[in-house]
């Protein structure tokens, strides 16, 4: 099965809810049948295992299959996004980039960028606070699970992921990333990461 992300912040979205796809018809069935409130298919209502009210509107489900005619178009807007930061800022080694392994193609959904630590002096509570004097947004990468109050203690996570996770926490950035930039908004936060890279060497 896949699962798709339709927030009000993704490539296409419906304003809040997902997708769920797959070839195999009778997971889709059971999928559908827990998402609305695994009711029994009687004329009264009858439950024998717990269900979920998670069932999208129709027109919100509209919106959002309205949108896959322009899926293409959007992903490639941020793809070229990504480009450009990443070509116009080359030149700092200090930057390093999420890799698009060989045989995938990424939809550039958000531009992340790791300051590596031993390059720069920059972090990235600095990089965000300083952009955002030039009202630029950009935010932390997600604070790994293993950090959150409520998995505190847990025993399902493995060391070196903890080491992981927490060192890329510590280093990356979000950069603006929407498919709706023109080129001359994202060079402003271009320029505007240049000088903040410059001025801190």
């Amino acid at each position: 099965m896949g699962c798709f992300h339709l927030n009000g912040n993704k490539i296409i979205t419906t304003s809040g809810g997902g997708m769920l796809i797959s070839d195999d018809r009778e997971m889709i069935e059971k999928a559908r049948y827990l998402s609305t409130q695994a009711r029994v298919n009687v004329p009264h209502y009858e439950h024998t295992e717990v269900g979920y009210n998670y069932r999208m509107s129709n027109v919100l489900a509209g919106i959002g299959r309205g949108q896959l005619a322009v899926l293409d178009e959007r992903v490639s807007a941020r793809r070229k996004v990504f480009e450009l930061y990443k070509n116009r800022l080359a030149d700092f080694e200090c930057l390093e980039w999420m890799p698009e392994p060989e045989g995938d193609f990424s939809n550039r959904w958000l531009t992340a960028v790791r300051l590596n630590p031993n390059k720069t002096r920059v972090t990235p509570e600095e990089m965000i606070f300083r952009l955002s004097n030039f009202n630029i947004e950009a935010r932390n990468l997600w604070k790994p699970m293993h950090l959150q109050p409520l998995f505190s203690g847990s025993k399902y996570f493995v060391d070196g992921d903890r080491d992981f996770c927490q060192g890329l926490f510590n280093s990356g950035l979000c950069l603006p990333s929407a498919s709706s930039m023109n080129q001359e908004q994202i060079c402003f936060v271009i320029d505007k990461i240049k000088h903040i890279l410059s001025s801190s060497v």
